[in-house]
């Protein structure tokens, strides 16, 4: 999911109790503050007191139209109703006093949301008429629409300066190019009356009514270089949009994008207050108007803010109180790995550090003056998904997991656990020993950025039985945890300090992946106390700072917030064995081996044909 880069959504109306906090019943005057998690399959609420307990969770499946083939589309007018009664449903559940809610935080994919500047109408992304002919107000274009395929090599064929600080090459999956799409598709007198958001600038703009816009969403995703950074003056770029065929958005100060800041346009670090929650959302969602509402982020990011800053458990104790303050330095060394469909890779630094296949450095983003990072594998919940589903013994595993009344991940876990056992493996690792499988099969987000990259195995056999599947998952996963090596060396060679990993999503429930991921790496797996939640639960701490705003503006430090509300999380640390060691650092060199040969036969190939007659695409 991730980019959807939350965790898995939960199926619509479910609503989960996740702790329980006796303070509300015994002490009326609890703070409450509430998160807002917008994923691309479903958006959830959560409440969270003021010690951090998250005390209730309620979601809704939100629509997504596929009109063509690599289309994908939403509406905020359905995304705000799924938000508006998980909010009221979670509230009605736990009977939380509405006077007590404090602050609400947003995070939402980085999806391309279009309004009527005139109206304030969601205007129809869906071609060819663009007319709303359903009704249905499809006015999001999701970040994993591949559409604008020509816009983004035209954008990048620019070299601008701009785009390193996208690791290079602007995405498919960022807005720009989704613009430059609808310019080139849409009637021009349509085109001339939208306005753009970033999702998660969109609901706090319908919560608000402000126009302000998060630096999390303009920095991350649409090419605005903050202020001072390489000589920018504005934010947005006028000679990159000019150039690439956007110079109506430059017009009044870049109006339609939201402005420059300061002079018709305001711009906020996460959580820094936008304004009260209006009359309108306010009845819409069943609370009083007037709470104070938080600058949003990324749904990855939230998972940043909802993982770092939380203290370890070690084993079953938790750190001692008189261990050494959990800085704000602390958070340079700690990769917030957020899990799902995909994973994204975010890391914080002092200074800008440039990593080739790694998008950023983005200043401002998260905590003001410092840098983030964000790399990625382009499949992990779906590589293993894939892989399981397309084996001869997929039905077999799935019927034995219903037997035994568990998903068909923890049913393969312990069938390997029992083929090691059988076999008097050292370590289960030991069972994919001459099984070499490289998952690139959705292409290369990070450490190469190369969409064209593919998946490779070495060692297949004939097997189609339930161990041979077993096997086949191994290796997945042992390649998931490979890469994520891949990655961390990447960076760390660069310039950055990643020493751990805090990781977020349903992928934390898998153990043996987590050893694995450990293992290969050769430091922590911290796993958040709230694993389906970590995610929510960090936009509910922007709530907590935009709420914590005095009369002068100024607000709690966000790591602060962190370090004050984040829960106890589990550590899982490498093998002791130095025999698993040694097995993993060899296959971590024909992990590399794969890598770097599927390129070089790639281009040997390409050049054995280059003179061969054939069609042009």
């Amino acid at each position: 999911m991730a980019r959807g880069n939350g965790p898995i959504p939960t199926s619509g109306g479910h609503l989960r109790k996740m702790s329980t906090d006796p303070r509300n019943e015994l002490h009326p005057h609890v703070d409450h503050f509430i998160g807002v998690d917008v994923g691309t399959g479903s958006a959830r609420a959560c409440i969270m007191t003021d010690q951090g307990d998250i005390v209730g969770v309620a979601s809704e499946n939100i629509d997504l139209w596929q009109p063509q083939t690599g289309f994908y589309e939403q509406s905020t007018t359905d995304i705000w109703r799924c938000i508006c009664s998980s909010i009221r449903r979670a509230m009605d559940q736990h009977n939380i006093d509405r006077n007590s809610v404090r602050g609400i935080g947003f995070d939402a994919t980085c999806s391309l949301a279009v309004f009527s500047h005139d109206t304030d109408e969601p205007m129809c992304v869906t071609g060819p008429d663009f007319d709303n002919k359903d009704g249905m107000d499809r006015n999001i274009i999701l970040w994993l629409d591949h559409r604008p395929i020509k816009e983004t090599q035209k954008i990048n064929a620019t070299k601008h300066n701009l785009l390193r600080y996208v690791g290079g090459k602007m995405s498919i999956e960022m807005e720009i190019p989704k613009v430059l799409w609808l310019k080139n598709h849409m009637p021009k007198e349509q085109f001339d009356r939208c306005k753009f958001y970033d999702l998660t600038d969109a609901l706090t703009h319908m919560a608000t009514g402000s126009e302000t816009r998060s630096f999390c969403s303009v920095v991350c995703k649409q090419g605005f270089v903050p202020v001072g950074v390489d000589g920018s003056v504005k934010g947005w770029q006028e000679d990159f949009l000019s150039t690439i065929g956007l110079p109506e958005l430059c017009e009044d100060n870049f109006k339609r994008m939201g402005g420059v800041n300061g002079v018709n346009g305001k711009y906020l670090t996460a959580g820094e207050l936008v304004g009260p929650l209006s009359d309108k959302a306010a009845a819409e969602m069943g609370l009083p108007a007037g709470i104070a509402v938080g600058s949003g982020v990324i749904d990855a990011y939230a998972g940043w803010i909802g993982t770092v800053g939380a203290k370890v458990l070690l084993g079953e104790e938790e750190l001692n109180q008189d261990a050494p303050k959990n800085d704000v330095t602390q958070a340079f060394t700690r990769l917030a790995a957020v899990a799902g469909t995909s994973t994204c890779h975010l890391a914080m630094s002092e200074k800008p550090v440039f990593v080739d296949g790694v998008w950023g450095p983005y200043r401002d983003v998260l905590i003001p003056d410092y840098w983030m990072a964000e790399g990625g594998q382009s499949a992990t919940g779906e590589l293993l998904k894939h892989v399981i589903e397309t084996h001869p013994a997929f039905n077999e595993a799935f019927s034995v997991a219903e037997t035994f009344n568990t998903n068909i991940y923890s049913y393969l876990n312990e069938h390997l656990r029992e083929m090691a056992d059988k076999a008097h493996a050292p370590a289960i690792s030991w069972l994919g020993r001459h099984f070499f499988f490289y998952g690139d099969l959705f292409g290369n987000r990070s450490p190469i950025a190369d969409p064209d990259m593919k998946g490779a195995a070495i060692g297949l056999s004939s097997d189609k039985s339930l161990d041979g599947l077993a096997v086949y998952y191994l290796a997945t996963m042992e390649f998931i945890a490979l890469q994520t090596r891949h990655i961390i060396e990447t960076m760390n060679a660069s310039g950055h300090i990643i020493s751990s990993i805090f990781m977020s999503g349903s992928q934390c429930q898998n153990d043996i992946l987590m050893h694995l991921i450990a293992s290969a790496c050769d430091m922590p797996v911290l796993v958040p106390r709230y694993v389906h939640a970590a995610v929510v639960h960090g936009a509910a701490m922007l709530g907590a700072k935009a709420a914590s705003t005095d009369k002068e503006g100024k607000s709690e430090p966000l790591w602060n917030i962190m370090d004050r509300l984040s829960k106890a999380g589990k550590a899982v640390h490498p093998t002791k064995d130095p025999e698993e060691m040694k097995l993993l650092k060899a296959k971590y060199k024909v992990f590399l081996e794969q890598c770097e040969s599927q390129q070089r036969y790639r281009k040997e190939i390409d050049e054995a044909i280059k003179s061969w007659p054939h069609k042009k695409a």
